[in-house]
């Protein structure tokens, strides 16, 4: 996805099995879809729980955090509770969605590629940044966004 464009509908369910529908969602505010290559290795885990530090502040600004891997739902569910993770994590097991929104492949393309996408409440990105390693500017780069998208 680039910058202007609108994202498709989907559906997936997150880490209880509750199907969430893209569009329920994109309505209410800012949208932060992070896409990870897996639940509990070293990177992801650090960027999952980036985003679970500063959960408080995407939801001041009003904010969604959706975490998406092709992980399945039992994964996700462990990963979450390991990690008290207040967001949904999404399981796009197959990959489908990943494909669907273009998201690249990761280092080498032997692994699912690390992007995190920032979506006005039309659902158009916003931003986007790329990074396998580095965890942290994900996170800081998507709460800059959304309070500019906040303070519109």
């Amino acid at each position: 996805m680039k910058i202007g464009e609108r994202v498709p509908s989907f559906e997936l369910p997150d880490q209880d099995g509750i199907t969430v529908r893209f569009d329920d969602v994109r309505g209410t505010g800012p949208v932060v879809l992070f896409f990870y290559p897996k639940d509990e290795t070293p990177v992801c885990t650090a960027e999952a729980c980036s985003f679970r530090d500063a959960y408080a502040d995407f939801t001041t600004a009003g904010a969604t955090v959706l975490g998406i891997s092709s992980d399945d739902v039992a994964s996700h569910k462990r990963f979450a509770e390991h990690h008290k993770l207040p967001y949904r994590l999404l399981a796009d097991v197959g990959g489908v969605v990943r494909t669907k929104l273009g998201v690249p492949r990761g280092m080498l393309g032997l692994m699912d590629g690390r992007v995190t996408y920032i979506l006005d409440r039309d659902g158009v990105v916003r931003h986007a940044h790329q990074a396998a390693l580095q965890a942290q500017a994900h996170v800081d780069q998507a709460i800059a966004m959304v309070k500019k998208l906040a303070a519109r």
